[in-house]
């Protein structure tokens, strides 16, 4: 279980954090589940021209009333990722739309420099600065 963040009022990122996506396809890799919403799964199913049903078949599934997306058969990557790159990226779950900013990596400055060593956007030179109201 995600501990809440402490401080909200004034977190340790307050004067704002750096992130630039460099397509490296890393945070696409290894063990994790991807949640999405049925709305989401609906959208990606239209996108590929596919029912609701072969989508769940295909790529996802549901687990205790919850939806997911499979992995790659063989490996622990998102099924969508293909040479580093997302398939679906424009419709692509809120999840991985909201990365690196979950509450897991913003809990502390070691969480966020922990996360940066997996993902070379974290603290870009050339990343967005981004702040508190923003995220």
């Amino acid at each position: 279980m995600t501990k809440p963040l402490k401080n909200f009022s004034d977190p340790w990122y307050k004067e704002g954090l750096r992130f630039k996506c460099t397509g490296c396809g890393k945070c696409c890799q290894g063990p994790g589940l991807v949640t999405l919403t049925l709305e989401e799964a609906e959208k990606i199913s239209e996108h590929l021209d596919i029912s609701i049903e072969e989508f769940f078949n295909l790529y996802g599934k549901k687990v205790n009333g919850k939806y997911f997306l499979k992995d790659l058969p063989g490996t622990e990557d998102c099924i969508f990722l293909e040479n580093k790159q997302c398939k679906i990226y424009h419709l692509r779950p809120t999840q991985c739309k909201t990365f690196p900013y979950w509450p897991s990596v913003l809990r502390t400055k070691q969480d966020w420099d922990r996360e940066a060593k997996n993902c070379e956007g974290i603290n870009h030179p050339d990343g967005e600065l981004v702040f508190l109201n923003n995220l």
